[in-house]
């Protein structure tokens, strides 16, 4: 497929940055990438970084959101659009009216649902039926802008973790882009308000804490916090005297004492608020994942 000769100022630091990034500079030519600066202790790389080296993208690296607007006051970019994903930095008014065409946000929701940090987690622990990605035009207030489009729905099920639809929603963003942007650019796509009949819900930054398992909730609440925290910060607890990250469960109907834990029929099973939560995947600290009926067979008499 030829590039569409628009040319895009991309901004973006995290990994689905660089995925979203990836599969951009097939179909558009990238002019500029905006990106965060890596730390000096930080070893591992930076995945926008490093593909910027691989595509041999010109970078620019601002530290904060006052550098961004130092940067563009020296008129660094031609390019009439921007494009942002998964960057981490507000983004500033004098920034935003740069560009002739705005800045496009591929969001990973159905705006106003979800607005804020982390909505593909908050998608699954708010046990949404399905989700999507919202094309907005960035305005100063956060996640408020106007929609260009929304894409089809993915359907979130009981097997849907934080990893596999971030998988997902990348290359339904990447296929909204693609489609969207050259019809915005000709002025056959005009933003429209998000939904006013819909009150917007908001996630956040997840925490380390948020990994630590309380088992005061209820079992299918427990289960969507496995799914959604798979990646990162992880479901942590103690089992027979021994730090464990859950890897998979599921709500069960057997009733167990709130906070303990129990083996029925090789099921590992500990009581919650509402029903009790059965352990399917494990790792024990120090060892690899495992079955719930290994970790039985080797710490059985201490549950």
């Amino acid at each position: 497929m030829k590039k569409m000769s628009e040319t895009i100022v991309f901004f973006g630091s995290g990994p689905v940055a660089a995925a979203s990034l990836e599969l951009l500079a097939e179909d558009f030519i990238i002019e500029v990438v905006i990106t965060k600066p890596q730390p000096p202790h930080h070893k591992d790389p930076f995945p926008v970084l490093e593909l910027c080296k691989r595509l041999s993208l010109k970078t620019f690296c601002p530290a904060d959101k006052a550098s961004i607007s130092e940067l563009f006051a020296t008129a660094p970019t031609t390019s009439r659009l921007g494009v942002v994903i998964d960057y981490g930095f507000i983004i500033n008014q004098d920034v935003i009216d740069y560009f002739p065409l705005g800045i496009i946000n591929s969001h990973f929701s159905l705006l106003p649902r979800w607005r804020g940090a982390d909505p593909i987690s908050f998608a699954i622990l708010g046990g949404d039926a399905e989700t999507g990605v919202s094309l907005m035009m960035i305005v100063k207030k956060m996640d408020e802008g106007p929609l260009l489009a929304q894409s089809d729905l993915i359907k979130i099920t009981s097997e849907t973790t934080t990893p596999s639809l971030t998988q997902e929603l990348i290359k339904l963003s990447h296929n909204s882009l693609k489609s969207v942007i050259p019809q915005y650019v000709s002025g056959k796509v005009i933003p429209e308000g998000q939904d006013n009949t819909v009150d917007p819900t908001y996630s956040r930054k997840l925490t380390k804490a948020d990994g630590i398992i309380d088992w005061q909730k209820p079992a299918i609440q427990i289960e969507r916090e496995i799914r959604a925290y798979l990646e990162w910060p992880k479901s942590k607890t103690v089992l027979a005297g021994k730090d464990v990250i859950i890897t998979s469960a599921e709500a069960s109907n057997i009733e167990v004492e709130k906070g303990k834990i129990t083996v029925v029929n090789d099921q590992l099973l500990i009581g919650c608020s509402e029903g009790s939560l059965r352990i399917k995947k494990l790792k024990p600290a120090g060892k690899n994942e495992m079955p719930s009926s290994a970790f039985i067979a080797g710490y059985g008499d201490h549950t």
